[in-house]
């Protein structure tokens, strides 16, 4: 138990949102995201664009944290940062302005693993989020560049028990989306179209994986060899059955996702069920687990949406934690591109 309230500020700098984050302990005070637009115009996040963006916003996002939060530097318990995985040049963004505040205001440095973030999510204390889950509990991260089952023991005790051997669901949303002719990034949209269509109207191919691992290059295959035998036939075959083809499409990758949920589920005996990650915020998935909680007896966590995308509320969490733990870093620590979930 801590003798005294903790106030921890957390940057997050992995990608292509620059945002920054105030807790008292637990609980959030703030949590600003500044959103780089300009990537829209590229179909993808250019990794030069972003990083100079980042530089660009970092200065303003955390003053703007630290004044709704109410409280100044000085303040300050510690500092955090995502240490990975992610963009480099991103990322040293953060590394560099966290270690120069950790290093001005002698107060501890805390490297955090950006995935970690995404399922410790749950544990933020807010007007949305009252309950966090208990262990073990069976993680699923679900974003751009992941696709991942972690059995989570303690906070950081996790094991990855399946994960995707080569596309992310989220990339496969994003390259079918831009098939389907929509604007980057392709998720939401397709999300927002699938409402209105049938999902059972095409059928897509579902990859046969052995274990709890995943395969989404398959689906996206599929949906490509799919496309240009109908575009043969009818050059607008998209335009008119865009509702279909974005619901046909959401109900395969859900349900590749949720099988192996349900598999996983069934092997280690694990009813807890929390998911994190920019698909997360999907709202076919989000009602999919719903239905399933209630047949298989499932205890759910799905985050709040501020918490689905890249965030520092996610990061400042995960640092708390750490210095519960005395899990601090030097001002050697750098920045990693590749990190596992597992590593700390």
């Amino acid at each position: 138990m801590l003798e005294k309230e903790i106030f921890i500020l957390a940057v997050e700098s992995s990608c292509d949102d620059t945002s920054a984050a105030v807790f008292k302990n637990e609980h959030k005070l703030s949590n600003i995201v500044s959103t780089q637009e300009i990537h829209e115009l590229y179909g993808g996040v250019v990794p030069e664009l972003a990083s100079r963006a980042h530089q660009q916003n970092i200065v303003p996002v955390v003053d703007q944290a630290l004044k709704k939060a109410g409280i100044t530097l000085q303040d300050l318990d510690a500092v955090a940062f995502t240490k990975g995985p992610g963009l480099m040049g991103s990322l040293l963004v953060a590394n560099s302005f966290v270690k120069s505040l950790a290093l001005s205001l002698n107060i501890p440095l805390i490297g955090v693993n950006h995935m970690q973030g995404h399922l410790l999510a749950h544990f933020i204390k807010d007007e949305e989020q009252d309950e966090a889950p208990e262990f073990p509990f069976l993680g699923v991260t679900i974003s751009g560049g992941h696709t991942q089952l972690v059995k989570v023991t303690k906070h950081f005790e996790m094991e990855i028990i399946g994960e995707t051997l080569d596309d992310a669901i989220g990339e496969a949303f994003d390259k079918c989306g831009k098939m389907f002719g929509l604007p980057y990034p392709a998720g939401p949209e397709i999300d927002r179209l699938a409402d209105i269509g049938n999902p059972r109207k095409f059928q897509f191919a579902k990859p046969q994986v052995k274990n709890l691992d995943f395969s989404f290059s398959g689906l996206k295959t599929s949906v490509l060899y799919f496309l240009q035998r109908e575009i043969k036939k009818n050059p607008d075959f998209i335009k008119e059955n865009l509702y279909d083809l974005c619901a046909s499409f959401q109900y395969t990758a859900v349900k590749i996702l949720v099988d192996k949920i349900k598999k996983a589920s069934l092997q280690t005996q694990i009813k807890t069920i929390a998911i994190g990650g920019g698909v997360s915020a999907n709202t076919g998935l989000r009602q999919k687990l719903r239905s399933e909680a209630q047949q298989q007896g499932w205890k759910v966590f799905i985050p709040p949406f501020e918490y689905c995308t890249d965030n520092a509320a996610m990061i400042a969490i995960v640092a708390y934690f750490k210095y519960k733990y005395r899990y601090f870093s030097d001002l050697t620590a750098t920045a990693k591109a590749r990190f596992k979930i597992t590593e700390n």
